[in-house]
């Protein structure tokens, strides 16, 4: 039995408020035996906290505001999550970064924003949970003054770069998510073509639930939705673009969630 940990399952998600336990129940089935749960604002956090609490060692919890969700970010934010980070449930700081792609907020609120969670994340020292979109250069010029002070580190959560972004953000000492965007015929080539470059010690799988169901799961779910028990799949995609067995990168990626954001 795989013994797995999804680092980065949006839980908190409508689409989840019918069967949320049976999904849970079809994850420990799969061998995902625990998750952490992303925050992607104040009120997302303090939820994803919340079903944390309701299932201990089993669901953990994120805290941080996403890059769409800048434009909302004041001294307020700041406090409201430095107070949910102080539960030992939240794992990490984010999701936080920048998304150019979609540009929902304005990007030097965008920018502002990043810059307080990453001064956050040093001063209570947990890792952080990080999102880049079409923003490589002024993500990097963010993280990288900062990349001494992150004692605990951080993950590019949904990695979709290439070999040279991911060189860049290994010598960021960052860890790498991958997620079913590596199972896209259409989308995925660049990532494929990195999957291989990652260091065993830095792999992190992750299914991003509900989003990025694998485009090649067979048979796929009627209602299209991505859920943790898919994350083997994952898992197989990624052992065969690293050369490995199946075994040994999901005892990598779970160790390496284990020592990333302290579960215990």
């Amino acid at each position: 039995m795989l013994d797995l940990v999804d680092i980065g399952a949006n839980l908190t998600h409508d689409s989840f408020d019918r069967d949320r336990a049976e999904v849970l129940a079809r994850a420990a089935a799969a061998g995902v035996g625990r998750a952490i749960v992303t925050g992607a604002s104040v009120t997302g956090s303090a939820q994803a906290l919340e079903l944390a609490a309701e299932h201990p060692g089993v669901l953990f919890a994120t805290a941080g505001v996403h890059p769409h969700h800048a434009a909302d970010f004041d001294a307020h934010t700041s406090a409201a999550l430095r107070a949910l980070l102080a539960d030992p449930k939240v794992v990490a700081v984010g999701e936080c970064g920048l998304d150019y792609f979609r540009d929902f907020s304005p990007r030097d609120a965008q920018r502002r924003a990043f810059q307080a969670q990453l001064e956050l994340a040093a001063t209570v020292a947990k890792p952080v949970f990080l999102h880049e979109r079409d923003a490589h250069h002024d993500f990097v010029a963010a993280v990288a003054p900062l990349s001494r002070d992150l004692s605990r580190g951080g993950v590019a959560h949904c990695f979709t770069g290439g070999p040279a972004a991911l060189a860049t953000y290994l010598e960021l000492g960052l860890h790498i998510g991958v997620t079913g965007w590596v199972c896209d015929e259409r989308r995925g080539a660049d990532l494929r073509a990195a999957v291989p470059s990652i260091p065993l010690e830095r792999v992190l799988i992750e299914t991003d639930a509900p989003y990025l169901l694998p485009r090649d799961l067979a048979p796929k779910p009627a209602h299209r939705r991505n859920e943790p028990a898919f994350l083997p799949h994952v898992l197989a995609r990624v052992a065969e673009l690293m050369q490995r067995t199946t075994e040994e990168v999901a005892r990598a990626s779970t160790a390496n969630a284990e020592r990333l954001f302290g579960l215990t």
